[in-house]
């Protein structure tokens, strides 16, 4: 029987903390068919896209989203944690469960009228993503898609990024 990319997910009872249902990337990006057919499979979400340059999230949306750039062959524009990238950047901050965060794009990563799509490994309450669009939108981008390996479903992150083509290869009921 083929395998499907939740074959290679593996599931982490408690973790962080109890009654957490913890979803691994990790386990698809250490097995080689596993990393291939997520690729794969993301890259299938984006058949019928049309398509500028791919902003991955930092960090996991860049081992995802890098690829899927090369075998399209698009630009891929990094979204950072703030104070990480060397040039002129936009900001945005965000909250978290526990506190806020930022992040930042450089200026001259996404131009006017750019198409982009936003690609990470996970969505749960689609916090960091609705921020990444702000910068792109900010620059003059259109966020033209969002894509992700894995979604909570419980966690309504596809409702908080209303107005959004949000996409996912799996998805999870739970936190």
């Amino acid at each position: 029987m083929k395998k499907t990319v939740a074959d290679y997910i593996k599931t982490i009872p408690d973790f962080p903390k109890p009654g957490i249902l913890f979803r691994d990337v990790t386990s698809v990006l250490d097995n080689a068919d596993g990393f291939q057919l997520s690729i794969d499979e993301m890259a299938n979400l984006l058949k019928d896209v049309d398509y500028d340059v791919i902003a991955g999230v930092e960090s996991r949306g860049f081992l995802f989203g890098a690829p899927i750039a090369y075998k399209d062959h698009k630009p891929f524009a990094l979204i950072r944690k703030k104070g990480k990238l060397p040039r002129d950047t936009v900001e945005e901050s965000y909250d978290l469960e526990y506190g806020s965060a930022t992040i930042e794009l450089h200026k001259d990563a996404i131009k006017p009228g750019d198409k982009v799509v936003i690609v990470d490994d996970l969505i749960a309450t689609g916090g960091t993503v609705g921020a990444a669009a702000k910068l792109i939108e900010r620059l003059g981008g259109e966020v033209v898609k969002m894509i992700f390996l894995i979604e909570l479903t419980d966690l309504k992150g596809r409702e908080n990024l209303k107005g959004y083509a949000v996409d996912s290869v799996v998805q999870y009921e739970g936190e």
